[in-house]
Protein backbone atom coordinates (compact mmCIF):
# COMPACT_ATOMS: atom_id res chain seq x y z
CA UNK A 1 0.00 0.00 0.00
CA UNK A 2 1.45 3.29 -0.96
CA UNK A 3 0.63 6.73 0.49
CA UNK A 4 -1.63 7.40 -1.64
CA UNK A 5 -3.51 4.57 -0.76
CA UNK A 6 -3.61 4.98 3.04
CA UNK A 7 -7.35 6.35 3.55
CA UNK A 8 -8.54 5.21 6.91
CA UNK A 9 -12.15 4.61 6.60
CA UNK A 10 -14.04 5.14 9.87
CA UNK A 11 -17.15 2.66 8.26
CA UNK A 12 -14.15 0.07 7.70
CA UNK A 13 -12.64 0.69 11.24
CA UNK A 14 -16.04 0.35 12.74
CA UNK A 15 -16.53 -3.23 10.93
CA UNK A 16 -13.20 -4.18 11.84
CA UNK A 17 -14.20 -3.92 15.61
CA UNK A 18 -17.14 -5.43 15.92
CA UNK A 19 -15.22 -8.79 14.15
CA UNK A 20 -12.94 -8.51 17.30
CA UNK A 21 -15.74 -7.79 19.42
CA UNK A 22 -17.30 -11.05 18.53
CA UNK A 23 -14.50 -12.89 18.47
CA UNK A 24 -14.05 -11.72 22.14
CA UNK A 25 -17.33 -12.45 23.06
CA UNK A 26 -16.75 -16.01 21.15
CA UNK A 27 -13.62 -16.40 23.55
CA UNK A 28 -14.48 -15.00 26.57
CA UNK A 29 -18.51 -14.35 27.23
CA UNK A 30 -20.77 -11.39 26.96
CA UNK A 31 -19.35 -10.12 29.95
CA UNK A 32 -16.15 -9.91 32.42
CA UNK A 33 -15.20 -9.29 35.67
CA UNK A 34 -12.23 -7.75 36.04
CA UNK A 35 -12.01 -8.45 39.95
CA UNK A 36 -11.34 -11.89 38.67
CA UNK A 37 -8.70 -11.62 36.00
CA UNK A 38 -5.65 -10.95 37.75
CA UNK A 39 -4.59 -7.85 35.91
CA UNK A 40 -5.73 -3.76 36.18
CA UNK A 41 -2.78 -1.71 35.84
CA UNK A 42 -0.95 -1.44 32.86
CA UNK A 43 1.78 1.00 30.93
CA UNK A 44 0.93 3.62 28.77
CA UNK A 45 2.93 6.10 26.59
CA UNK A 46 1.45 9.65 25.82
CA UNK A 47 -0.25 10.10 22.58
CA UNK A 48 2.35 12.67 21.65
CA UNK A 49 5.37 10.85 22.42
CA UNK A 50 3.70 7.63 20.61
CA UNK A 51 3.52 9.75 17.31
CA UNK A 52 6.30 12.02 17.56
CA UNK A 53 8.58 9.97 15.32
CA UNK A 54 11.80 11.68 16.74
CA UNK A 55 15.63 9.74 16.96
CA UNK A 56 14.71 9.37 20.75
CA UNK A 57 11.60 10.27 22.04
CA UNK A 58 11.42 11.63 25.53
CA UNK A 59 8.74 9.14 26.70
CA UNK A 60 6.44 10.09 28.87
CA UNK A 61 5.00 6.93 30.41
CA UNK A 62 2.52 6.58 33.48
CA UNK A 63 0.18 3.61 34.56
CA UNK A 64 -3.39 2.94 32.85
CA UNK A 65 -5.87 1.12 35.39
CA UNK A 66 -8.67 -1.01 32.95
CA UNK A 67 -11.03 -0.51 36.11
CA UNK A 68 -10.65 3.20 35.40
CA UNK A 69 -11.38 2.65 31.53
CA UNK A 70 -14.44 0.73 32.51
CA UNK A 71 -15.95 3.72 34.76
CA UNK A 72 -14.76 5.88 31.78
CA UNK A 73 -16.87 3.82 29.15
CA UNK A 74 -19.61 3.81 31.38
CA UNK A 75 -19.66 7.63 31.91
CA UNK A 76 -19.60 7.96 28.33
CA UNK A 77 -22.26 5.49 27.71
CA UNK A 78 -24.15 7.05 30.09
CA UNK A 79 -23.84 11.16 28.79
CA UNK A 80 -26.16 13.18 26.69
CA UNK A 81 -26.14 12.42 23.21
CA UNK A 82 -26.13 16.19 22.39
CA UNK A 83 -22.59 16.28 24.75
CA UNK A 84 -18.90 16.64 22.81
CA UNK A 85 -17.43 13.36 22.75
CA UNK A 86 -13.43 14.11 23.72
CA UNK A 87 -11.98 11.82 21.11
CA UNK A 88 -8.44 12.17 23.05
CA UNK A 89 -9.58 11.20 26.14
CA UNK A 90 -12.32 8.48 25.41
CA UNK A 91 -10.49 6.66 22.71
CA UNK A 92 -7.60 5.70 25.18
CA UNK A 93 -10.03 4.43 27.61
CA UNK A 94 -11.70 2.40 25.19
CA UNK A 95 -8.46 1.05 23.86
CA UNK A 96 -6.86 0.79 27.39
CA UNK A 97 -10.32 -2.28 27.32
CA UNK A 98 -9.51 -3.36 23.68
CA UNK A 99 -5.61 -3.90 24.83
CA UNK A 100 -7.48 -5.86 28.04
CA UNK A 101 -8.63 -8.09 25.83
CA UNK A 102 -5.96 -8.71 23.31
CA UNK A 103 -3.47 -9.54 26.50
CA UNK A 104 -5.81 -12.19 27.54
CA UNK A 105 -5.92 -13.87 24.81
CA UNK A 106 -1.86 -14.27 24.12
CA UNK A 107 -1.28 -17.43 24.67
CA UNK A 108 1.08 -17.18 27.16
CA UNK A 109 -1.03 -14.39 29.32
CA UNK A 110 -1.83 -17.22 32.04
CA UNK A 111 1.33 -17.44 33.09
CA UNK A 112 2.50 -13.87 33.03
CA UNK A 113 -0.99 -13.50 35.43
CA UNK A 114 0.68 -16.13 37.70
CA UNK A 115 -2.12 -18.26 37.12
Amino acid sequence: MTDADAVLRIADLRRACSMMLDAAESRFGPQMQLSQLGVDYYWNVDLRAAFAMVPRPELEIDCGQSTDDLAELSSLLQRDPMDVVALWHDIPHVSGLLRLLAYLDLPDSGEVRGN
